[in-house]
């Protein structure tokens, strides 16, 4: 395990503020310690080919997606990370299961998914599309216990209980698939379509209408299907899933003027790529994962909207948190800023902005959320994720690798729950940049540090820029080419 030594700047002080909305004010005492250096992580342990990160039942084991395989991490005391187990080199009836970039766990099961994409023909001998199911029971000593074929890529799951939930994306297919893993074998228990029930979207090309995550809370299904927006759908019978209402940011009409294929894919509006609700079921926040594309309004990467679904058949749209800004917000550009990963806990909103960060809003007015933490490190961190650990206490994020024209170490943080600001921010300029914060987005004026999370008037963290399909970007160390595979792939557009 490798501890970092985190850099204590000598600049502005931190700030404590007050913990709004019941943010716990206790902490552990490292996060004591190291607020008089202004807010930072608690401790860090690297991981190669580090993507998606879930937090076990037990608040104290972190499982970590890592395109070969996952890792398994013990993370009790937060400031001391370690490393349980590596399960790298996957296999299933002598075929690999790679391009591994997510994983579920419930209890004592663990679920990795896979390819995210295909690296050779579907169907060929050389690579195993599926499912791989773990007992892990003792974390450090992950049991395999079943497998299963789809025969189409996996770019995300979702597990409860003996339920797993994968989507399925072809040219002729973005649907839901319910499985049943809890007996001898694996079976298909239920499916639901976008293109059966909107038969239109399939006009447009097909990475338009992915479906790229699926979150299940209280027998709704939440189902981010990229342009064609964010449908709930009932589950309560997983043997027949069913249609509730959906959201969305772009219409059909306005897709099928769209002349370039590469700009529906990544530039808003759309991009519902992460969709989750809170502990009550009454709040949905969708995350857009975009980028500038040099195309129309709205230009910029992707933040992210939040509905009152209280009323699960009639969403309203209540606010948004926009992204941070910095000089190329393209995705060549790789200084990416727009919202990935997220979880909503407590009234809480921990989210991960690639390197533009990790950040806790208090949501519980989501028409004006309020930011109340804020950590970054671009030239080193690319976040995918950000998850509660201990409630009230700590959080974890998983740095990437997979971020294009950017040299970023795999790893996993671990942070304190609790309100406060980051000692002199780096930079979120271009590179050659980082460290002259007298320079704001446009090249013009100087950094004021200031924080607007708005309530979806555009200006949310505007000043924040001076100091994923995330599938689409490549695994540096991994050898996954996620650009090459979304656009050309084994399927022709």
């Amino acid at each position: 395990m490798e501890r970092r030594a985190f850099l204590e700047r000598s600049g502005a002080a931190g700030l404590a503020l007050s913990l709004p909305g019941g943010l716990a004010a206790s902490r552990p005492s490292a996060a004591v310690t190291r607020q008089s250096a202004g807010y930072e992580p608690l401790g860090r342990v690297s991981i190669d080919n580090a993507a998606e990160a879930v937090v076990g039942d037990d608040g104290e084991t972190a499982y970590v997606a890592a395109t070969t395989g996952f890792v398994t991490v013990d993370v009790s005391d937060p400031a001391e990370p370690t490393v349980l187990a590596e399960e790298r080199g996957v296999e299933i009836d002598g075929s690999p299961l790679t391009n591994l970039l997510d994983l579920a766990v419930d209890g004592d099961r663990l679920v990795v998914a896979g390819p995210a994409q295909s690296v050779s023909p579907v169907g060929s001998d050389d690579q195993y599309l599926g499912v791989r199911c773990y007992d892990v029971s003792d974390p450090a000593a992950p049991v395999p216990t079943g497998a299963y074929e789809t025969g189409y890529h996996v770019h995300n799951c979702y597990l409860e209980d003996e339920l797993l939930f994968v989507p399925v994306n072809t040219v002729d297919r973005n649907a839901l698939v319910i499985l049943d893993i809890g007996g001898d074998e694996i079976t298909q228990l239920g499916y639901w379509s976008l293109l059966d029930h909107e038969p239109r979207w399939g006009d447009i090309v097909w990475l338009a209408r992915y479906l790229h995550d699926i979150y299940v809370h209280d027998d709704i299904a939440y189902l981010p299907f990229w342009n064609a927006g964010t449908y709930l759908v009932d589950i309560s019978d997983p043997t027949d899933p069913s249609y509730v209402s959906h959201v969305r940011t772009t219409s059909l009409a306005d897709q099928r003027q769209i002349d370039d294929p590469i700009e529906p894919v990544y530039g808003l509006p759309g991009n519902d790529h992460y969709a989750m609700v809170d502990d009550a079921g009454d709040l949905l926040a969708v995350g857009r994962e975009a980028w500038a594309t040099g195309g129309s309004d709205p230009d910029r990467p992707g933040g992210i909207d939040l509905y009152d679904v209280s009323d699960p058949a009639r969403p309203t749209r209540r606010g948004s948190i926009d992204p941070p800004r910095t000089i190329d917000e393209s995705r060549r550009g790789g200084m990416w800023t727009t919202s990935h990963n997220f979880e909503l806990r407590d009234g809480h909103l921990y989210s991960s902005w690639y390197r533009a960060g990790v950040k806790i809003h208090d949501v519980s007015d989501p028409t004006a959320p309020e930011r109340i933490a804020w950590w970054r490190d671009p030239e080193r961190t690319g976040f995918w994720t950000a998850r509660v650990v201990d409630p009230g206490e700590t959080f974890l994020a998983s740095s990437t690798e997979a971020i294009p024209n950017a040299s970023i170490d795999g790893a996993l943080y671990t942070f304190p729950i609790e309100a406060g600001e980051q000692a002199d921010p780096p930079s979120l300029q271009a590179p050659e940049d980082w460290g002259d914060d007298d320079t704001d987005a446009t090249g013009n004026g100087t950094d004021t540090g200031g924080d607007r999370d708005s309530g979806g008037n555009g200006t949310g963290d505007a000043d924040d820029s001076i100091p994923g399909f995330t599938g689409i970007a490549g695994l540096v160390g991994g050898g996954v080419a996620l650009e090459r595979l979304r656009r050309r792939g084994n399927v022709q557009d």
